[in-house]
């Protein structure tokens, strides 16, 4: 813990170092500058609004993504052919960039919801490819030994495959919870949602308020 506080002291001190280098407030706002705004913004009604609006959106985007990428995933497993018609789906899912779902989102389903739908989008593959890879390492044996003793699925699941997926798991869940903020959020500052976390940066883009930019 104290090691964790002093690296994080250490990278607090060299961002004020540089905004102080760099003495420009609107190119790089510093730490100090950073809290006062978040202390000025935290009582605000607005603030929480914003957080609540993009967070509803962003975490619902992010369990029906990843749902869904289980679920596919499961369905590769069973049936090889489920996994080479879903192969061209996820390879583009993965390629397109995060703009051009917002715009084609935008015309199909408008703002309200933009960053859910491009939340669950990121997501979809990252789960799915992941699900997959540790449900094609469970061990052959196990499985061959649930098949003699006629272990019913339920069992299988929590006691074979559920400890195979779970390193798989620990590694995709964090990265997808990441993209799917940051690709929201990204969506909202394109699609411009009025009371969204990407709206209120863009305001503070376009009144040079750098410092709000950090929260």
């Amino acid at each position: 813990m104290f090691k964790k506080s002093l690296i994080v002291v250490f990278w607090l001190l060299i961002w004020q170092m540089t905004s102080l280098l760099v003495h420009n407030n609107i190119m790089l706002a510093g730490p100090v500058n950073t809290i006062m705004a978040l202390k000025r913004m935290i009582l605000t009604g607005e603030y929480w609004h914003s957080i609540t609006f993009s967070a509803v959106r962003i975490m619902g985007g992010f369990f029906i993504g990843s749902i869904v990428g289980i679920l596919l995933a499961w369905l590769s497993y069973r049936e090889k052919y489920v996994e080479d018609v879903l192969k061209p789906f996820i390879t583009t899912l993965k390629a397109i960039p995060v703009a051009s779902f917002v715009i084609i989102l935008l015309i199909w389903a408008g703002n309200k919801i933009l960053s859910l739908y491009v939340s669950a989008l990121v997501v979809v593959p990252l789960l799915y490819l992941n699900t997959l890879s540790g449900l094609k390492s469970t061990d052959p044996k196990l499985l061959e030994m649930a098949e003699v003793f006629r272990m019913p699925m339920l069992r299988k699941l929590l006691y074979i495959y559920l400890p195979s997926l779970y390193p798989f798991w620990n590694s995709s869940l964090q990265a997808a919870l990441g993209m799917a903020w940051k690709s929201g959020v990204a969506a909202e500052v394109i699609g411009q949602p009025l009371g969204s976390v990407g709206n209120g940066l863009y305001q503070s883009k376009i009144y040079l308020e750098t410092a709000d930019l950090g929260f």
